[in-house]
């Protein structure tokens, strides 16, 4: 399609809108400011470069084995780079603190600090990129029993705290380096397979841990920190120390933001609901956007309802600024740099997709009592010209429109993925 029919098939959109009161230039300048934050882990499953861990495990796991993975830093960076000239809008970058660069020296976790990050933050200062950060309690030979803050050893503790503690530090570092506040995210691992005689004590065990690591005040300009929830996972089928009411209770009281992933509840069970409930008593809250089949296995994000729900309450709600998006998932079975395309663009498809909705005229009928009105204005926005607002977005954007972008990523993997061997 040339530039001029897509302008055409825009106006044309544009107009079917304007009927409906939704003016699409201005939610284009709104989808273009909503950062969405890419997550480094896609582009080598998880693996990271501090080169003292064991093998990925610890309730995780990557399926597949396709070639080219990312073996250096420098290489996921230039892989990062090449998914992001694809992809419309504002991205960041999140990443783990196993992604720490030694120069092949053995650093524990316990000892990391902003220097085993200063490639990352002087790279992502050269391309104007945010940074956002996780801890990093899984894939490590102290990861004891499938726990770690909650460990009932004194001195396993000890060793996870120090590592949270250092992570803050590195994410304030990332803050001031990049000029952008960073959002350093915990999650734990910490349950049981089979059912526990004591849900207490790891709980309150953690709550311990959670106090010492955060003790600590950072200037919320350059760091932020969640507390991330979880239903269950490998090897925690059955209890689960950091649950959601648990790391509800503690953001409340004690002001931190709450992660919510969207593969770490029921099945049945979706997170776009959650946003403003929880809005309603925290300032601020973060996601991980994945897509869990039947379980938390962190596939790659697709245009799914429950994409498009959650998408609706941060836009909808008026939560933009409320709603730190990240993406988390990781799959070795295709094309790792495709993988991040398809999810961040879907990301931003679906806030875009929202922006247009006529939710006014839909509240409108809310409001007033008429539900029939409140169906049919719902469905018929499912069928209004939004392909032509996106292809116009990506076109104006200066990325692929359409399905374009996949044969710059075949290029990429016949010209240097392949070579990695």
């Amino acid at each position: 399609m040339t530039r001029r029919s897509l302008e055409t098939a825009y106006r044309l959109a544009r107009d079917r809108y304007a009927e409906l009161g939704v003016e699409t230039d201005r939610a284009l300048r709104a989808a273009a400011r909503i950062p969405v934050s890419m997550h480094c882990w896609q582009g080598d499953d998880v693996g990271g470069f501090e080169g003292a861990g064991a093998a990925l495990g610890d309730g995780l796991a990557v399926t597949g084995n396709y070639p080219g993975k990312a073996r250096t830093a420098d290489e996921l960076r230039a892989d990062f780079e090449q998914a992001r000239a694809l992809i419309p809008g504002t991205q960041r970058l999140n990443l783990h603190a196993c992604y720490a660069e030694t120069n092949g020296r053995r650093v524990d976790r316990d000892r990391l600090g902003p220097e085993q990050f200063s490639n990352w933050i002087s790279w992502a200062r050269g391309l104007g990129l945010g940074l956002d950060f996780n801890q990093t309690y899984f894939s490590h030979p102290l990861v004891k029993d499938g726990c770690t803050l909650s460990h009932p050893d004194p001195a396993i503790r000890r060793f996870w705290i120090q590592h949270g503690i250092r992570c803050r530090e590195i994410g304030a570092a990332m803050g001031r380096g990049t000029g952008r506040t960073c959002l350093t995210n915990l999650w734990i691992p910490d349950g049981a397979k089979d059912t526990p005689a004591d849900r207490r004590g790891p709980r309150e065990r953690l709550v311990e841990s959670l106090d010492a690591i955060f003790r600590k005040r950072i200037d919320p300009r350059l760091n932020v920190d969640a507390v991330e929830p979880k239903l269950f996972g490998l090897g925690s089928e059955s209890y689960v120390a950091g649950s959601h009411e648990f790391y509800l209770g503690y953001a409340v009281s004690r002001g931190k933001l709450l992660t919510l992933d969207a593969g770490h509840y029921h099945p049945t069970e979706g997170i776009a609901d959650k946003i403003s409930a929880v809005l309603q008593f925290l300032p601020e809250i973060a996601l991980h956007v994945s897509r869990g089949v039947r379980w938390d296995s962190d596939h790659v994000v697709t245009l799914t309802d429950d994409l498009q729900s959650i998408a609706q309450e941060i836009v909808w709600g008026g939560y933009t600024d409320r709603v730190r998006i990240g993406l988390d998932y990781f799959d070795a079975s295709i094309n790792r740099i495709a993988a991040w395309v398809i999810g961040t663009r879907n990301m931003q498809r679906a806030l875009l997709s929202a922006l247009v909705a006529p939710v006014e005229r839909i509240r409108e009928a809310e409001q007033s009592g008429d539900r029939t009105a409140r169906l049919a204005l719902l469905e018929e926005a499912k069928t209004l010209p939004f392909a032509a607002v996106w292809d116009y977005y990506c076109e104006t954007a200066e990325v692929p429109v359409g399905e374009r972008w996949l044969a710059e990523v075949k290029r990429h993997e016949r010209d240097v993925l392949s070579r990695r061997g």
